[in-house]
């Protein structure tokens, strides 16, 4: 072994193409390995369509630098998009994506440690080429949510009634896919573990999810559950004096799994006291409509009781179906001006943002696993409301640092947003009982540790 390893980064985009949390995370872990000199780091991102709209620099070949930096890379698979298999996650009958371009790729980097953050659009067949091409190196596999279980996009929601599933079966898949035979789906399940074999090292980033792929099937030998590390985001995010803690931020993917419906149905809930069956939890809450109070630094009038409002942040609605977009352009209509629609921002902003909230809302319908938003809310001292399931539930304590509610249930996040609103008193003692978020520096230390205990391990197997 080097005594300065290379540690290669496989990721299914870059986040300069789509933002995203688990891309975001990647990244930044391969910039701080790179900063710190103790690794030379690479990171080799998807690139093209479907996420970007432009397709390879340069015929005749896969592979082209990110910008001008040296160290970071987009693989392109143009010709092979229309050929991915998304059921088992290959590339359909050409396989020289794997046995030439990647293979080629692989013995220029000639990594030590192949640490992958996701398979998708490169296929898992991937892993069988890593082994093939680097037989010495180490492959680490960071499980970002459970796209090799559910062939749901990984989200683990029934399709029959949208209820989370605990536990996969070519039955119960089938009856999600009734296209789909179930000798397939059992065939899909052997044909993603066989490659998944081929990992040395899982990384969870949450109990709850390492207990998933445990029951599904990993050794629990090679599952280990480590937090993601953090660098703390730039600038400050200051409290505003306020007589009620009733501004509440969305952050995230503006897709059906995360919830943003949720949290647009309790605002709606919150100010529309006029149906016909209002619901009793909520029904003190009927006031006049009261206008969005200007923007941090102005000045404006107290009220005499909460009025919450909903400010929404994040991408990707364009990319979701057509009738998801319908959906929340109705509902945004409906809440009115109780909801401003922020879209797409810049993460170094993000601290400009938090300024101007008191409460931050991750409301997934999925189990998650460990979404980022939280850690950025606790950096900079915003208590969490949270679905009381999976990851959520586990990284959230209730009533310790954030309150949960009852996942995909507006009417449970509408009480819970009227209980925050209404006691400054609670803000304050869940404001501080905030546990320092897991810095990256530490985060980074304990994965190089792991990767010099995995190649160590192999040494003797290779010794003469």
């Amino acid at each position: 072994m080097a005594e300065r390893p290379t540690v290669l980064f496989i990721c299914h985009n870059h986040p300069s193409v789509r933002p995203g949390g688990a891309e975001a995370y990647a990244l930044e872990l391969h910039r701080h390995l790179a900063a710190s000199g103790e690794v030379r780091s690479v990171f080799l991102a998807k690139g093209g369509p479907p996420l970007a709209p432009a397709g390879r620099v340069h015929l005749g070949t896969c592979v082209a630098p990110v910008d001008d930096r040296p160290d970071e890379y987009f693989f392109y698979t143009d010709d092979w998009n229309g050929a991915y298999d998304w059921t088992f996650g290959t590339i359909r009958d050409d396989k020289r994506l794997y046995t030439k371009h990647m293979r080629a790729f692989l013995r220029a980097i000639r990594p030590d440690v192949v640490h992958l953050q996701h398979t998708m659009f490169f296929g898992y067949d991937i892993l069988r080429e890593i082994k093939n091409s680097c037989p010495d190196a180490a492959i680490v596999y960071t499980l970002h949510e459970f796209m090799p279980i559910c062939h749901r996009q990984g989200q683990m929601l029934r399709a029959t009634d949208g209820t989370p599933c605990m536990q996969e079966s070519p039955r119960r898949c089938n009856e999600c896919f009734p296209e789909i035979d179930q000798q397939t789906f059992f065939l899909r399940k052997r044909f993603v573990q066989s490659h998944m074999s081929l990992v040395d090292r899982f990384i969870a980033p949450s109990a709850f999810l390492a207990q998933r792929y445990i029951d599904w099937g990993l050794p629990e030998e090679k599952v280990q559950v480590e937090e993601y590390g953090r660098t703390p985001p730039a600038g400050e995010a200051p409290v505003q004096p306020r007589a009620h803690r009733d501004r509440f931020g969305f952050f995230g993917q503006l897709t059906p799994f995360k919830g943003l419906q949720v949290v647009l149905e309790a605002i709606i809930r919150l100010h529309d006291s006029g149906s016909a069956t209002p619901d009793p939890l909520l029904a003190a809450l009927e006031r006049a409509a009261a206008p969005e109070p200007p923007a941090l630094g102005g000045e404006r009038e107290e009220p005499d009781e909460p009025r919450p409002h909903v400010r929404i942040h994040g991408a990707n609605l364009d990319l979701q179906p057509g009738q998801f977009q319908n959906r929340i352009a109705e509902l945004l209509e409906q809440a009115g001006e109780h909801v401003t629609f922020i879209g797409a921002y810049d993460h170094a902003d993000l601290h400009a943002y938090m300024a101007e909230v008191d409460w931050v809302i991750i409301p997934s319908i999925w189990w998650e696993n460990s979404p980022l938003v939280i850690q950025e809310a606790f950096h900079f001292g915003r208590p969490v409301l949270a679905s009381d399931i999976g990851g959520m539930a586990e990284k959230v304590t209730d009533g310790v640092d954030g309150l949960h509610f009852r996942a995909n249930d507006p009417t449970s996040l509408a009480a819970t947003m009227r209980r925050a609103a209404g006691d400054p008193d609670l803000w304050e003692r869940l404001r501080g009982g905030i546990r320092p978020v897991h810095r990256m520096q530490d985060h980074a230390r304990w994965l190089s540790e792991n990767y010099e205990q995995l190649l160590h391990d192999k040494e003797p197997a290779h010794a003469g």
